[in-house]
């Protein structure tokens, strides 16, 4: 995926790449003198030398470090490919097998720190793994995986200072920090306004304006009514509620199964241009049999998705919807279902026990999370 403006870089860098980022890639890569690099920005040069010394500071982070490698290789290619006059396009496909471009990290950005933002949640990375993975605590010795994410992603995110690790090794783990935080409420609000647009657009007009902007939607409410909560799922909340015996309200394997519930609806929305209306899955009389959920990608999380809402059916299958995929709060669906104060939370631990039988009747192992 190559976005336009990316090309528009004159050092074929990903507009995404932070300035301090570029100037320091410059100097130590393309050995542009500080003074030059001051005059052509319009900097002084001693703010340009402290940008570039800030980034040195941070080649021992794992993640910083493996994206300015890509991005140093990704630049001398595009100075090699200009001098042997090469086509713009071969420089574009070796820009795609190396760094996200900006569509992707603002997509992946959105799907990772929402994550991140839950209690307990880190993001591990081992050395030379090409996915990194983000792990939350559970509060009783063990932990779960909520979520996998390209190295190169995760790489991005660390330059950008959204994420950051206190002590790099083997295993690094890294935390959400406040500028990823901003970031996320920015990302959050730019979707929900284009989301939006989209939807008070006439209709009936093919135009490329409205085109994009469904794309942009491909993973928000399809109803445009809701932004997504960024501190935790109602799942989580619940989860640390104790029944009068001092049990959990709601076990591990049910919170495992909501997340699995998630996870199946954030990739099912990669790739497709138009926003899935899934309550239509909801409706009584509608059957699909029984879907194994063998399928790969976008398509397969499509199918297990679609077959999850329709063995939950209406009712069980709203709440698990609300509460699990757009994160709505539990007083907020019981209002819109119309229920009785305090009920919804029985409603969903009941959703969540049909959906944990359905995971292993049709995909084994307590429905796991895809990672």
């Amino acid at each position: 995926m190559i976005c336009r403006s990316d090309c528009d870089q004159p050092d074929r860098l990903p507009s995404w790449v932070p300035e301090d980022a570029r100037f320091y890639l410059a100097h130590t890569e393309g050995g542009e003198a500080i003074r030059k690099l001051a005059r052509d920005a319009g900097r002084h040069a001693s703010t340009v030398l402290r940008q570039v010394r800030k980034i040195e500071t941070l080649r021992d982070d794992p993640l910083v470090d493996g994206a300015l490698r890509r991005l140093g290789a990704l630049r001398l290619c595009a100075e090699e490919a200009q001098s042997k006059k090469e086509t713009v396009r071969m420089m574009e496909i070796s820009r795609s097998e190396t760094t996200p471009d900006a569509a992707t990290l603002t997509r992946e950005a959105r799907r990772i720190l929402r994550r991140l933002c839950e209690s307990g949640a880190v993001l591990a990375v081992a050395a030379e793994m090409e996915k990194a993975v983000v792990v939350r605590d559970t509060g009783e010795g063990g932990s779960t995986r909520t979520a996998v994410v390209d190295a190169p992603v995760a790489q991005a995110m660390a330059l950008k200072g959204w994420i950051a690790c206190d002590n790099p090794g083997r295993i690094s783990r890294y935390h959400i920090t406040s500028a990823g935080r901003t970031a996320l409420g920015r990302l959050m609000a730019e979707q929900e306004s284009k989301l939006r647009g989209f939807n008070e657009a006439q209709a009936g007009f093919d135009t490329s304006a409205a085109a994009e902007a469904a794309m942009e939607a491909e993973e928000a409410d399809p109803r445009g009514r809701r932004r997504y909560v960024v501190s935790e799922s109602p799942l989580q909340g619940l989860a640390r509620r104790r029944d009068k015996d001092g049990t959990p309200f709601l076990s591990e394997e049910l919170v495992r199964a909501g997340e699995r519930l998630r996870e199946d609806f954030e990739l099912a929305q990669i790739g497709h241009r138009a926003a899935q209306n899934w309550d239509q899955f909801l409706t009584a009389g509608l059957h699909l049999g029984l879907v194994t959920g063998q399928g790969r990608g976008s398509e397969g999380a499509r199918q297990r998705l679609s077959g999850a809402l329709r063995e939950l059916g209406p009712g069980l299958g709203d709440v698990a919807l609300q509460c699990c995929c757009y994160l709505e709060g539990l007083e907020t669906t019981e209002k819109r279902m119309g229920w009785a104060a305090r009920s919804g939370k029985v409603v969903l631990r009941i959703a969540l026990q049909r959906l944990h039988r359905h995971y292993e009747r049709t995909i084994g192992a307590g429905g796991g999370l895809i990672g």
